[in-house]
């Protein structure tokens, strides 16, 4: 999808990473799966296209997303894929209904890369790798003539659309797209491009936005320093975790702030803001979510009294250490030995969760530029020419390919959107020669 064609000039973008004004029909900011995607669309109907990017190199959280076998998006019915986003829903239906995760399938093999489908029902390449893809979209983006601009910083924009954007070398330069599509990104992984700093630009040209929270996150717990010595980073696996009225299928892992992993990162919203208005939560594990509490009873019941606890448990319910030692961890030394009072310990654990670990640990934030500032077409109400896309807009989702089909439909949705702006323009399109 983008990148610099040629030796020569990616020389001349280093030496003057400006586009001309005048000489641009859309300018992306952020060169990451939503900027690239607003970028594929618009530059493949014939207009100029240039990208920037604060980083050195595109794509840098895409590539990261990868390290755990890049899950592009999920294959669940389609109904069901857009409940995940919940208050979101409304907003994000429409563009994930144009670009759905049938679409994204079909664009990873139109780039070379065949997907398919795990056992938890996640869709990955089959290389199971980030850069094959990204590689493959670079070229074809090249091939439709967009610019790739690195080192290049978003200072803020007037009304107008004039741009301000700041070298590596600190010039400060202003260009005039006919459009303009932010993809900032949200607040979290600033080592990778998306720190947040936008936010506070866009609220001083009168734009609403929500404060970054952390989403799919790991919470506090106030381990006992035996506990986080012995177990920290050792993973609790194949177990239910509840709150309220949700619930939740995985494993987590014991650090040594707390808890992290799919489980709880599945509930980290209302957990995070449950954590928010009483200073914590109370969650609820299930430790052997496929054995029956009766079954689990007769089995603790057959174990002859005489031996240890501990030995009875293992024997019992085949529980590894972590698990029989975060038992004690939450009921302490005296654990109840009457096999029914045991058994309905093991299937509801209390747990007492503090607030969330910190942006800088969180996989993705909620918080950005609120849907009321947003038109259908993704533009912003108060900036005409300027449209956003991305995990910079105020949404969140849980892991499972989730977040990256919306980071990806947003883009296709806000490059559809800056199509029909530059179509109605009084300016004739700059076509690339």
């Amino acid at each position: 999808m983008l990148v610099i064609a040629s030796v020569a000039r990616q020389k001349a973008a280093m030496n003057d990473p400006v586009v001309r004004p005048n000489s641009l029909d859309l300018l992306v900011v952020g060169a990451g799966p939503a900027g690239l995607m607003a970028a594929e669309i618009v530059s493949a109907q014939g207009y100029r296209v240039a990208v920037v990017d604060r980083m050195p190199s595109p794509g840098r959280k895409f590539l990261m997303a990868g390290l755990g076998g890049l899950n592009i998006t999920h294959s669940e019915p389609l109904a069901a894929f857009i409940e995940r986003y919940g208050n979101a829903r409304p907003f994000l239906e429409p563009a994930i209904r144009r670009f759905p995760p049938a679409a994204v399938r079909e664009w990873a093999m139109e780039l070379g890369e065949e997907t398919f489908v795990g056992s938890s029902g996640r869709v990955f390449p089959r290389s199971l790798k980030a850069s094959p893809l990204l590689r493959a979209w670079l070229r074809r983006l090249g091939s439709l003539g967009v610019t790739f601009l690195p080192n290049v910083k978003w200072d803020g924009c007037t009304y107008g659309n004039v741009h301000k954007l700041r070298t590596s070398t600190g010039r400060l330069d202003e260009v005039s797209p006919r459009a303009t599509i932010l993809a900032l990104g949200g607040g979290s992984w600033g080592r990778l491009g998306s720190d947040g700093s936008w936010l506070e630009t866009l609220e001083t040209l009168g734009i609403g936005c929500a404060a970054f929270r952390p989403s799919n996150c790991g919470f506090g717990m106030a381990w006992s320093d035996s506990f986080r010595q012995r177990f920290a980073g050792t993973p609790l696996k194949r177990l239910r975790l509840r709150f309220a009225q949700w619930e939740s299928q995985g494993e987590l892992v014991v650090t040594q702030a707390g808890l992290e992993g799919g489980a709880l990162y599945a509930l980290s919203g209302p957990i995070r803001d449950q954590a928010a208005l009483t200073g914590s939560a109370s969650v609820t594990l299930d430790l052997l979510p496929d054995r029956d509490e009766a079954a689990l009873t007769q089995r603790l019941a057959k174990q002859p009294t005489q031996q240890s606890l501990s030995n009875r448990l293992r024997k019992a319910t085949s529980l590894p250490p972590v698990a029989i030692n975060l038992l004690r961890e939450v009921r302490g030394s005296d654990l109840p030995r009457e096999p029914a009072a045991l058994a309905a310990l093991i299937k509801n654990l209390p747990l007492r969760l503090s607030g969330p670990i910190g942006l800088e640990r969180a996989i993705s934030t909620a918080g950005g530029v609120r849907w009321e500032e947003i038109d259908p077409s993704f533009m912003l109400r108060r900036l005409p020419g300027v449209f956003v896309a991305g995990e910079m807009i105020d949404w969140e989702a849980p892991t499972g390919g989730y977040l990256l089909q919306a980071c990806m439909a947003t883009g296709a949705a806000a490059g559809e959107g800056a199509l029909q702006y530059l179509a109605r323009s009084p300016e004739n399109p700059q076509h690339a020669p």
